[in-house]
């Protein structure tokens, strides 16, 4: 049974930072690109930041480059996002997505396993 669970959400000031964990279960993790999309009330799933299955590469939204990093520890089947400096318009819910090796980017359509999501709220 695949599982993906996200954690580390929470309200915190403009400027500050938050670490995001991503634990998945039920499928080869080594073998999955996996990703960040993050969706705020009334807009579109947008894609943050992904990562290649080995850890080699990483792609950043526009919106987040020089303060999102991303992360992966296969040995745990975890991924991470490292947030700095964080501003009000990066509050949405954040998912976690996995997708085979084969494909690398943020076109969420490709992704085939997804968590349920955590909250980050910055407030102004």
């Amino acid at each position: 049974q695949v599982q993906v669970e996200e954690s580390g959400g929470d309200l915190v000031q403009t400027g500050g930072s938050l670490r995001l964990s991503c634990q998945a279960s039920g499928f080869n993790f080594d073998d999955y690109t996996m990703a960040w999309f993050r969706q705020a009330p009334g807009r579109e799933r947008e894609g943050v930041s992904c990562m290649s299955w080995r850890g080699t590469m990483a792609r950043y939204a526009n919106s987040v480059k020089d303060r999102f990093t991303i992360s992966r520890d296969n040995a745990k089947n975890t991924i991470y996002l490292m947030m700095n400096n964080l501003k009000p318009e990066d509050t949405a819910m954040y998912y976690c997505a996995a997708a085979p090796r084969s494909y690398y980017g943020l076109d969420s359509g490709r992704y085939d396993y997804w968590g349920q999501g955590t909250q980050v709220t910055v407030s102004s």
